[in-house]
């Protein structure tokens, strides 16, 4: 469930700003969005586990937030991310 060491490198070379970049809204959307998939993967198996759907829904509510954020203040870097990884609205 959790992102590998990797996995997590990966993420952040694709969305970085800069070199150094590890923690700018466009890195944590992709981050959360990595496990969030991760999390609905592991939900099609395991219906009853509903402590860990509470963490989902959680991680849902703060990445919104943060596309909010990122609407407000970039609209083009918004629907970049947006188109990028495939979300809705």
């Amino acid at each position: 469930m959790t992102l590998t060491g990797d996995k997590k490198k990966d993420i952040v070379e694709k969305f970085q700003i800069h070199g150094r970049d590890t923690g700018s809204t466009a890195v944590q959307i992709a981050l959360m969005t990595e496990r969030i998939n991760n999390l609905t993967e592991h939900f099609k198996t395991h219906k009853r586990d509903h402590h860990s759907r509470q963490g989902l829904l959680k991680l849902v509510g703060k990445r919104r937030k943060l596309l909010n954020y990122l609407k407000a203040h970039d609209v083009k870097k918004y629907q970049e991310i947006i188109n990028r990884l495939s979300l809705r609205k």
